[in-house]
């Protein structure tokens, strides 16, 4: 039995460090890292079941960098013989993906010209916009969105521009704005960027309220879910710390 154990000691060590860097990037519940720490190998082994392995198709999201990064490089070297409007939109979708905001930015300007219709790359250059902290431009490009189409990615454009109007000052047209949006959506960024908007009001009771929905959904959310939301429960966790008692 001790030759065994021994014979499996380096693996257990090699789980559990493997763990411990998946619990660190991924943040599940704090209970995880108990397991990990105090059931050894065989802990490491549960959670790996339990979390790393249903985050492979999450894992697979970073595999297709490769690809895209190849069709970047592609398209930088067509636009020189080729500079199409199509050419630059497609460099551009493809530089958000990569969270290359500038560059995604340079790439929707040349792509809009004054003949584009159509209400996707205003709207893909407006959250470039916001990612680098440009709201007062972004609000343009979103107020064209969701005149066109109200609805625009499931009230996610109706939400940023709420959200747009808040960081520039404009607490009115925020308020009616963040209020039209969360009685028919229910993403957990607008709840969250209106619970901001209400503590930057000093409404904190309020801002209390929305940060706790965005947090009640996870009981109830099947696994998948739960590890995308991650971000936004991790968000609403810090902001709930920082809301006055």
């Amino acid at each position: 039995m001790s030759s065994l154990f021994y014979l499996f000691y380096p693996w257990g060590i090699i789980l559990q460090g493997a763990a411990i860097l998946h619990f660190i990037r991924r943040r599940p519940d704090t209970y995880w890292l108990w397991i990990i720490l105090f059931g050894g190998g065989l802990g490491a082994l549960v959670y790996i079941a339990a979390e790393v392995l249903p985050d492979m198709g999450l894992l697979r999201q970073s595999f297709r960098a490769f690809p895209r990064r190849r069709r970047i490089r592609d398209l930088e070297a067509a636009i020189l013989d080729n500079p199409s409007a199509g050419n630059y939109e497609e460099l551009a979708d493809l530089y958000l993906e990569e969270k290359k905001f500038t560059r995604a930015r340079e790439c929707y300007d040349k792509a809009i010209s004054s003949r584009t219709d159509s209400p996707d790359p205003f709207y893909r250059r407006a959250i470039a916009k916001i990612e680098l902290k440009d709201f007062a431009s972004a609000m343009p490009d979103l107020e064209r969105v969701v005149a066109r189409d109200p609805k625009y990615d499931f009230h996610r454009a109706a939400g940023l521009l709420a959200h747009a109007y808040a960081k520039t000052g404009q607490a009115q047209r925020a308020e009616a704005m963040f209020q039209r949006v969360t009685t028919i959506s229910t993403l957990s960024e607008t709840y969250y960027n209106y619970a901001d908007f209400l503590a930057s009001q000093q409404r904190n009771a309020e801002a209390r309220e929305w940060v706790q929905r965005i947090l009640a959904k996870k009981p109830t959310m099947p696994g998948y879910l739960k590890r995308r939301e991650r971000p936004w429960f991790r968000r609403a966790s810090g902001l709930l710390k920082r809301l006055p008692a």
